[in-house]
């Protein structure tokens, strides 16, 4: 088998003193350019760079695109020298923040200039391809028009994830190897949607076994060595047997589709019980989930593995026949990897990406190596709105999201709740510190914190 060629882009220093002068990015991957210790490329604190701010502008990067976002900064980001953004003089870095500055798409031979530093965007890439079909219905494939090698998905079919299923297990039934998982089933209902895709209860009508089946549809062009690489991080989350973690039971692609069969939680997510229940639970109710999901975390943990996106919309709740609840993490590590893999496209600092609510800053700055401390993070921020009906941030409609996360740290959650107890405040405050690090770097040592702040929990 012929390998995929693979697109790279690559920012080579023209003007400006910096050691490496050449930074290469084959995959999936954001990062921040600046003054500040976090960021990569890194510009030095002297003479030549006094004009370039400590998070100057971001780069969303999936091989072969690449944007560029400025932040607000004093003096500007300049694109071929024209500005793509920059606060008034008067103004504070905060109201620079505030500002908003569209995102630029790059293009092989672009320059990028902050202060007297110029970088050249060269971006290499496979040949352009014929005119593409859809994987799935045959149709013109629309959106990077062909010229990613691999199976595309128009635009009609991206936007109908129930149609795609439907004609899924249809074939499914007519015996198609790549569709045998899913063979046999019968779509219930819908349990949720989201940017990647959707999720439905099924029903195996010859075992009687309820499942959520997952659809996720590429952005764009799946080529072979991305699929290899998310059905790979997929088995490796199928491996995973804990009873605090929903079990993937099956995994493939079809048709320029992936799916996945999940064990089904009859309580539904934690963002739905917050909804019926006016946004908050108490103590007693909200501790005991947060310990459970933690007992699932650091199980995954000491077998290697990351959630990297964990929200109240997959912490997941069974009721059990004896009339307990049973917290789960759903959907481990599946939506980062299909991301890593570049199949979600440019999407992680668009407004199709949604607010970063429950991410530390750690996952924004090094977005590849995102350590297990960033669960307990996440873990934490889900407690806390749990608790207060507040995610530990602010997010005002006119602030970039993504710099609100690199500047703005939690807000004390008894500002939010002067009710909460003051030993459970304390150790979720701690929790949800990033600076020099995260407060609790394993989710053991989380647990147990709050075990003891919470003893009756």
């Amino acid at each position: 088998m012929t390998a995929t060629p693979t697109a790279t882009v690559t920012l080579t220093l023209v003007e400006g003193r910096l050691d490496p002068d050449r930074y290469v990015f084959d995959e999936r991957t954001t990062c921040v350019i600046g003054r500040s210790k976090d960021c990569s490329p890194r510009l030095p604190s002297d003479e030549h760079h006094d004009t370039v701010s400590r998070h100057h502008c971001l780069l969303d990067i999936n091989p072969p695109d690449i944007r560029v976002r400025d932040f607000g900064s004093l003096n500007g980001t300049y694109v071929n020298g024209k500005k793509i953004g920059q606060r008034e003089s008067h103004q504070t870095p905060q109201e620079g923040a505030a500002m908003a500055f569209p995102e630029h798409d790059l293009a092989d031979g672009d320059e990028i200039r902050l202060g007297e530093t110029v970088f050249r965007v060269d971006i290499h890439a496979p040949r352009t391809l014929p005119l593409a079909r859809c994987a799935n219905c045959g149709n013109p494939a629309d959106g990077d028009g062909g010229s990613r090698a691999g199976d595309h998905l128009c635009t009609d079919c991206r936007s109908a994830p129930d149609v795609v299923i439907e004609h899924l297990l249809e074939l499914a039934d007519t015996g198609r190897p790549d569709l045998a998982p899913i063979a046999g089933h019968t779509l219930l209902r819908e349990l949720g949607r989201g940017g990647m895709g959707a999720v439905y209860l099924a029903r195996h009508e010859a075992t009687g076994r309820e499942v959520a089946l997952k659809v996720m549809l590429p952005k764009v062009a799946a080529n072979p060595d991305a699929r290899a690489r998310f059905l790979r991080e997929a088995e490796i989350t199928r491996a995973l047997r804990h009873p605090n973690i929903a079990n993937l039971y099956e995994s493939g692609f079809a048709s320029g589709i992936f799916y996945l069969t999940t064990e089904y939680c009859t309580g539904g997510s934690l963002d739905r019980v917050l909804r019926r229940r006016q946004g908050r639970l108490t103590v007693a109710e909200a501790v005991p989930i947060a310990l459970q999901v933690l007992d699932g975390l650091d199980h995954a943990h000491r077998q290697g593995v990351v959630h990297r996106d964990l929200s109240p919309s997959n912490i997941l709740l069974h009721e059990n026949a004896d009339g307990s609840t049973t917290a789960k993490a759903g959907d481990f590590g599946i939506a980062k990897a299909f991301d890593q893999a570049g199949l979600s496209g440019l999407t992680r600092t668009g407004v199709t990406a949604g607010k970063p609510h429950f991410m530390p800053r750690q996952q924004v700055v090094n977005f590849r190596k995102a350590p297990p401390a960033v669960d307990v993070w996440a873990l934490a921020a889900c407690l806390y709105q749990s608790l207060t009906g507040h995610t530990p941030r602010d997010f005002p409609r006119d602030r970039d999201p993504w710099q609100i996360v690199l500047q703005s740290p939690a807000v004390p959650i008894r500002e939010r709740d002067s009710g909460i107890p003051r030993a459970l405040a304390g150790v979720i405050d701690r929790a949800l510190r990033e600076q020099p690090r995260i407060g609790f770097e394993s989710a053991a040592e989380f647990r147990d914190a709050l075990r003891a702040a919470v003893p009756r929990s």
